[in-house]
Order: structure tokens, then sequence, then C-alpha cells
């Protein structure tokens, strides 16, 4: 019986597990690619024009 509950505590929690690992690598991912955006254009003129 125990390994039936253990079982089913899984299966409801695979889908949490798996939707906050990918919205933490949807974050790392856009951080990374602000800093190099931000790296690459740091002395653009049109830095300034940014609001």
């Amino acid at each position: 019986m125990a390994g039936a509950i253990i079982l089913v505590l899984a299966l409801l929690a695979f889908p949490i597990v798996v939707g906050l690992s990918t919205a933490g690598i949807a974050a790392l991912l856009g951080h990374l690619l602000y800093r190099d955006a931000d790296e690459r254009h740091a002395k653009s003129e049109l830095r300034e024009l940014n609001i």
C-alpha cells in the first residue's frame, strides 16, 4: 500500500517539477542572452535613445 501512495505522489509531483525546471532554464537563458546583448552593444550610440 505504501508503494502505491508513493507512486501516486510522484505522478502528481512530476508536472510541477518539470514546469518549475523549465521556468528556471528559461530565466537563466534570458539572463545570459540579455547580458550578452548588453556587453556587445555597450558602446552603441543607440543606447542613449533607449528609455
